[in-house]
């Protein structure tokens, strides 16, 4: 028996060192041979030894991470450059030059650390006299790098980093800006540190994807879910009713035609909904600290209920950019099947595994020393950042939404701690007429691309893509038009028929014709129709009840005084 042993140990020293001396010997072809000569090679040597993945490596994590990061980076700098004008450009509703103006005599009038304390952003170094071209130069950049990381399914930390800084220095101007913007920046730093310094290689055999990156993730979709789930059950006791779901797909800022059919389920089907938001968002996180089974379970889990939630409504691209940190609850072993089994980066992951597990593993670099130093800062970074948001899940004061450093590199998140019953609307109305009074006033509707307007219009699609006005109107509806003044501004500018903020409409009813004498704001209360009744028959998807004025008729003459006290440009005269 004993000899027997002996033999098979020698058997199995005698096979690693066979696999170690084929690893060498096709290392060393590497250089030599052509890739075609190198695949073929690497397929018949992972036949002969029978090599298959091994779990707790994040190769190929990194490369579904980046290319997820980069797809979500392209669509948010596509709707920056698309949009960004009208809105915060020279001609913008909120032109951000104004706000930089504010921010620099605010610290006593000099552009240094304070302003760039205050508001982070490249801007402050353009020419002001040229901001739409400064910001068409962001969003162009932003979507050329963006797509390059998409394509390429790497990166490097200088072309992230540029990333991130161009993407901070637009949303530090915004002003009016969403949650999800600052999740963005958050997974956009986090992802800086995934990437080699310099290499664009996938598989960078120096610079291994780091345990704290992958960590770091992790700890940011718990945080994301932990804060939507706690804000839930401190705020609107429909959510511990069960009963928010009754109201949320018609209420929501943005409803998809999926909104419309999902609205009509079964009161059981609504309770079930609500009770799986709470699982998923107050249980599974948990999972991430329970083992590798349990902690893919949470990727799973998250990953479906974000594409659920896709389905459902236009909630831009914050669903999309959810998926992200879930993924980096999956090793290379669970992402394989996403990879062809023959190609470069399987093949070439095969080859490290096996070269660490046949002690072949090179010696650490000094620059591989640094990296260690770095990714071990990165750590204590993130743990001292996360403190106030901690602090703030714990609070029965929680806020959601929030940033704690200028910087935003670890906020805190929530989504829908309330949920409104109604959804109420702000339908912009013009006329011809001299006169605003009178029942002989035909009173024109301006439709916005996505938001509800025209009762037969068929709720849009357009997630991942983002219309900010759309969501902006979203919020007016339920507050009044002196707590949201940029309204009068529309109704400015809509009166001198002006086309930067007309191209954020989708119907001008006055296009070619006359400009508007009178714009004013009505105040509706929209549900769906009923599937089977008249109104459904007769093609509406809505039906509405005027609740009354949102704002009374204005004219430019009414406007002249309101635009002057606050320093606006008036309408028609740029």
């Amino acid at each position: 028996m004993a000899s027997s042993s002996e033999s098979s140990e020698n058997s199995e020293s005698f096979l690693r060192k066979r696999r170690g001396d084929a690893l060498v010997s096709d290392s060393l072809s590497h250089d030599s041979c052509s890739e075609t000569v190198q695949d073929e090679d690497s397929t018949k040597y992972e036949k002969k030894v029978g090599v298959s993945l091994q779990t707790g490596t994040y190769w190929l994590t990194r490369i579904v991470l980046l290319r997820a990061l980069a797809f979500i980076y392209f669509v948010a700098f596509t709707v920056a450059y698309n949009q960004n004008k009208q809105l915060i450009g020279e001609k913008g509703l909120m032109p951000c030059k104004d706000y930089l103006r504010s921010v620099k005599r605010y610290v006593g009038g000099k552009i240094g650390f304070a302003a760039l304390a205050y508001t982070p952003s490249v801007l402050w170094f353009m020419d002001w006299n040229e901001m739409d071209a400064n910001l068409d130069g962001i969003g162009l950049a932003g979507m050329a790098l963006s797509g390059f990381v998409l394509i390429m399914g790497s990166a490097n930390m200088i072309i992230m980093g540029i990333l991130w800084i161009l993407y901070h220095s637009i949303v530090n101007v915004g002003q009016l800006c969403a949650g999800w913007e600052s999740q963005l920046l958050e997974s956009g730093f986090l992802g800086i540190f995934l990437c080699p310094l310099w290499s664009l290689s996938p598989m960078p055999r120096r610079c291994p994807p780091s345990l704290v990156s992958i960590w770091t993730f992790r700890w940011l979709i718990v945080r994301i879910m932990l804060g939507a789930g706690l804000i839930k059950i401190r705020g609107d006791r429909c959510w511990r009713e069960l009963t928010c779901m009754d109201y949320h797909y018609e209420t929501q800022p943005v409803p998809n035609p999926m909104s419309y059919y999902m609205h009509r389920s079964p009161w059981w089907f609504h309770r079930f909904e609500t009770l799986s938001n709470h699982f998923i968002e107050l249980v599974v996180p948990f999972f991430t600290f329970m083992g590798r089974r349990m902690c893919m379970l949470n990727g799973v889990l998250q990953i479906l209920f974000q594409v659920v939630l896709i389905i459902s409504g236009n909630l831009s691209f914050l669903n999309w950019l959810t998926i992200v940190p879930s993924l980096a609850c999956f090793d290379d072993a669970a992402l394989a099947f996403l990879f062809r089994r023959s190609g470069r980066a399987t093949q070439t992951l095969l080859q490290i595994q096996t070269e660490e597990a046949s002690g072949l593993k090179p010696a650490p670099s000094k620059g591989m020393l640094i990296r260690r130093v770095l990714n071990v800062s990165l750590g204590i970074l993130i743990a001292y950042l996360s403190v106030p948001v901690v602090m703030n899940l714990l609070s029965s004061r929680q806020m959601m939404n929030t940033s704690f450093d200028p910087l935003r590199i670890v906020n805190t998140y929530g989504a829908f701690g309330s949920v409104t019953k109604e959804r109420t609307e702000v339908v912009f109305q013009g006329t011809l007429s001299v006169n605003h009074t009178g029942e002989e006033v035909v009173w024109e509707e301006y439709e916005f691309l996505c938001k509800p307007g025209a009762l037969d219009r068929r709720p849009c699609l357009i997630s991942p893509y983002h219309y900010r006005l759309d969501w902006l109107m979203w919020f007016a509806a339920f507050q009044t038009y002196e707590q949201s003044e940029w309204v009068i501004h529309i109704a400015g500018r809509l009166l001198a028929n002006d086309s930067t903020v007309l191209s954020l409409m989708g119907h001008n009813p006055f296009q070619n014709r006359e400009k508007p004498r009178w714009i004013r704001g009505e105040h509706f209360r929209y549900k769906f129709t009923h599937p089977g009744s008249s109104s459904a028959a007769q093609g509406k998807w809505w039906v509405r009840k005027r609740i009354g004025p949102y704002f009374p008729p204005v004219n430019l003459d009414s406007l002249r005084s309101y635009f002057q006290s606050r320093n606006w440009p008036l309408p028609g005269s740029y």
